[in-house]
């Protein structure tokens, strides 16, 4: 049920394009989102067609041309890595359309997608700063949150992506909650898959998974450019002393509405982090 990805069964397109992950129904337990994060190099280009789905193309780092055979928009990327921790432009394009990409700076990009049959959207640039930053935690649960689509977004029908900065020797996810439940307004049933990036060479996180019935238990050491997929379960995030951790949340599921169970022998620490914060 929950698996870390560490290769894809790959391709280049050429010499300039890598495939680093290709996330689908047909490697995964999910049903609700599909992922394809590449490398590239400036020149490099690509192209699929979006039958049923839409997609959010987040630009990690590097600067792309993209677009869905109808519009283009260029200088697509704010960035050079993810750790200059400035908010980065991306793009929707809802379902049924092409979508082609030409990188004009090498980098990282990541086609986040959900299934959709809402054709009547239109694609369009978020640029980042459109991005609202928040500031979660206190304590040792510290991190910084770019939000690209939130559960408000009008932009798209099912996606949620959001960017995730978490300082050395600090905790993320974390109280620790999960949302696999289609019960709203208590909890919505929101399936997850992060990508990883560390800084520092040899950095790495600990990630676990697990279930209130212990079916699902999960202790899983990830290293740069891995990927984490959740389908269900609770899911925080652990990173060591004297390296920092970025994530990309993609989110999707039968309603594009993030309400979450937090595990309840841990939910002291939400009170406890208020306390702080209020202080």
């Amino acid at each position: 049920m929950v698996v870390l990805k560490r290769t894809v069964i790959g391709f280049e397109t050429d010499d300039k394009v890598k495939l680093l992950h290709h996330i689908s129904k047909e490697n995964s337990a999910f049903d609700w989102i599909e992922a394809q994060v590449f490398e590239m190099k400036a020149g490099g280009r690509f192209a699929r067609q979006l039958d049923g789905y839409e997609a959010c193309l987040v630009a990690l780092a590097g600067q792309y041309k993209i677009s869905d055979g109808e519009q283009t928009f260029d200088k697509v990327g704010t960035r050079e890595s993810v750790f200059d921790k400035i908010p980065t432009d991306a793009v929707y394009i809802p379902a049924g359309k092409q979508i082609s990409i030409e990188a004009k700076k090498a980098g990282k990009i990541i086609i986040c997608m959900a299934p959709s049959k809402d054709k009547e959207r239109k694609s369009q640039l978020i640029s980042g700063a459109q991005n609202s930053i928040e500031h979660r935690g206190a304590f040792n649960n510290l991190r910084t949150v770019h939000n690209i689509l939130d559960d408000e977004s009008p932009i798209s029908d099912k996606l949620l992506v959001v960017e995730v900065y978490t300082p050395s020797a600090n905790w993320s996810s974390y109280p620790p909650h999960k949302h696999d439940q289609n019960n709203y307004p208590e909890e919505t049933l929101l399936e997850e898959a992060y990508y990883h990036e560390m800084k520092g060479d040899g950095g790495f996180v600990f990630q676990r998974v697990y279930t209130d019935d212990g079916l699902i238990d999960e202790t899983m050491t990830v290293q740069n450019e891995e990927m984490v997929l959740v389908p269900i379960g609770y899911h925080p995030v652990s990173v060591p002393d004297g390296y920092e951790s970025y994530y990309l949340n993609i989110m999707a599921g039968p309603m594009k509405k993030w309400k979450f169970h937090n595990a309840k022998e841990h939910e002291w620490i939400i009170e406890r982090n208020r306390k702080e914060n209020d202080g």
